[in-house]
């Protein structure tokens, strides 16, 4: 059975005393849903060291071990503060900094390499939604993007339609639907039903407390990848709880 999953992607957002939510969110690591956290690298060291029970991840790493790349953290870095998972191929990395999906599958292969899991990010922009070519860009993204040697025990495909994120739009649920049922078939296709059954799959985009059981009753979601309403723990617990109350997929 694969365990749910609650990850929050803080984004360029938080100093020290924004550990104060952290430390609120303590007691929610519990029951089905593993809570994961991703504050901007500046406090991971800070937030692996409060002992919450909550999982602390990156938001992003290089495909180096080390070297000349100023400003950049390998993943071996990230490890050794204290993450334990890092996210890769979002749509801001793709979009501001030119990530293509084999800049993405280097850095997914580096932090694997490094001990650290994965959530690698896919996700349409609303003029391919539109155009009616969603399905075509994702399984294209996940050919590029997502590397031989994936397990469930070492990625979390994280699906983000471009427009909904942090926009207050939201895919119907039977979109939602058919995309990650389509992932997980294509997933299947490519590694198989086992590997392809133990991946979970989240889905992120204005999610919050208003639509979260809404979002977690469609199948072949496992939880969700949230960004604003993750940076308070009285935005965030709702979320964990209604995906604590959702049946499994």
């Amino acid at each position: 059975m694969r365990r749910k999953m609650a990850a929050g992607n803080w984004k360029m957002n938080g100093t020290q005393v924004s550990l104060a939510e952290l430390a609120a969110l303590q007691g929610m690591a519990q029951g089905t849903v593993e809570t994961l956290i991703c504050p901007p690298a500046t406090l991971i060291y800070a937030a692996a060291g409060l002992k919450t029970g909550i999982t602390i991840g990156a938001q992003d790493c290089h495909s180096a071990e080390s070297g000349a790349h100023t400003g950049d953290l390998s993943a071996g870095m990230l490890a050794d503060a204290g993450a334990a998972y890092v996210i890769t191929g979002h749509s801001e990395r793709r979009q501001d900094h030119g990530e293509s999906d084999a800049d993405i599958a280097a850095k997914t292969k580096a932090a694997w390499a490094a001990g650290l899991k994965v959530i690698l990010c896919v996700g349409e922009s609303l003029e391919q939604r539109e155009d009616g070519t969603t399905l075509e860009v994702l399984a294209a993204q996940l050919k590029g993007s997502v590397p031989d040697g994936s397990t469930g025990g070492n990625l979390v495909i994280a699906y983000e339609p471009i427009w909904a994120i942090g926009t207050g739009k939201v895919p119907t649920a039977q979109q939602i639907g058919e995309v990650h049922r389509f992932l997980r078939t294509e997933l299947a296709s490519r590694f198989g039903d086992d590997i392809a059954g133990g991946v979970r799959l989240l889905y992120g985009g204005s999610v919050k407390a208003s639509n979260a059981a809404e979002i977690f009753a469609v199948p072949d979601v496992d939880g969700a990848l949230v960004g604003g309403a993750s940076l308070k723990a009285s935005d965030f617990m709702p979320i964990v709880s209604a995906l604590n109350a959702a049946p499994n997929t």
